[in-house]
């Protein structure tokens, strides 16, 4: 049975299921920060994403160590983990490879998600240690969904909300197909030496996913026109997902990957997939994004 656990500074606060050591709540003192599912849009509501981010090709890869059968987002959101360590303020889970995931991805792998709240943001830490004799190839990614609106933008729509950027750039992202295939060689611009993006349901579903690839700062705000919003920081996360479930969904998933699906001018060799990290035997891997309500 999953187990729910609260963690808590007294202003933040964030509740997780070892049910995929996944993110059930984020809180700014009463406020909900982090989109509850609903099964109307879209039941989740911050999976973590391993091996895979996305889509391998017709769910399947070739590795050295064997075939890789994965549906979207790998296998991690599909197990239970155990608590390993908890202090007021943090919470470590932990899963282990098995049989059953060696069946899916043949190698040993210990996944430990770290969530912790430091100075009125959350951070979301991934760490991979590869428990086998062989190199493990692997990305990894988080989903957080928030509520929109948020707190204190009451009445104000979708529409409303801007992405703001450290900077101003150009941001050009791939396409992707109904499959979640992206195509690299096809690329849209999004927007043009700005700072910021008006959020639109059309945009988003015209292109079924945004994928922005080295965003300024590695960081993003969720803004709302009274000022509140999540600014959410991916330091070391090459790719970010940008993505709503439909024309009317009252939420935003905001994504920091270290990889991303299988694109068009790739193999299906699970090696040579953009974003791969090869770990040696013994070794541990490690990124943290975090998530600041305001």
């Amino acid at each position: 049975m999953a187990t729910l656990t609260t963690i808590s500074d007294g202003t933040v606060s964030a509740t997780i299921t070892s049910d995929g050591a996944e993110l059930m709540s984020l809180r700014l003192g009463e406020g909900e920060y982090l989109w509850q599912g609903d099964e109307k849009f879209w039941p989740r509501r911050a999976p973590i994403l391993f091996p895979i981010v996305g889509v391998l090709r017709d769910g399947r890869a070739v590795s050295e160590q064997g075939p890789v059968t994965l549906g979207r987002h790998g296998l991690a959101r599909d197990y239970d983990h155990a608590i390993v360590e908890q202090t007021p303020t943090s919470v470590t889970y932990e899963l282990d490879s098995s049989d059953e995931t060696r069946a899916r991805y043949p190698y040993d792998f210990r996944l430990n998600m770290t969530y912790a709240i430091v100075d009125g943001s959350l951070a979301q830490t991934f760490k991979v240690t590869n428990t086998g004799d062989v190199v493990m190839p692997f990305t990894f990614g988080g989903h957080p969904a928030f509520n929109v609106p948020v707190p204190g933008e009451e009445g104000a729509s979708f529409s409303d909300y801007e992405l703001v950027f450290p900077k101003a750039w150009t941001a050009r992202v791939p396409r992707i197909d109904e499959a979640g295939m992206h195509d690299f060689s096809h690329m849209t611009e999004l927007f043009c030496d700005s700072d910021r993006m008006r959020l639109s349901h059309e945009r988003i579903a015209e292109l079924l996913t945004i994928v922005m690839l080295e965003v300024p700062g590695r960081s993003v705000r969720l803004e709302g026109p009274a000022g509140h919003g999540v600014e959410v920081g991916f330091d070391g996360f090459d790719f970010l997902g940008v993505w709503t479930a439909s024309e009317d969904a009252p939420f935003l998933a905001i994504e920091p990957w270290i990889g991303c699906a299988t694109a068009y001018d790739e193999s299906d060799v699970f090696e040579e997939k953009r974003g791969t990290v090869k770990l040696e035997p013994g070794a541990s891997f490690e990124r943290t994004f975090t998530m600041r309500p305001f």
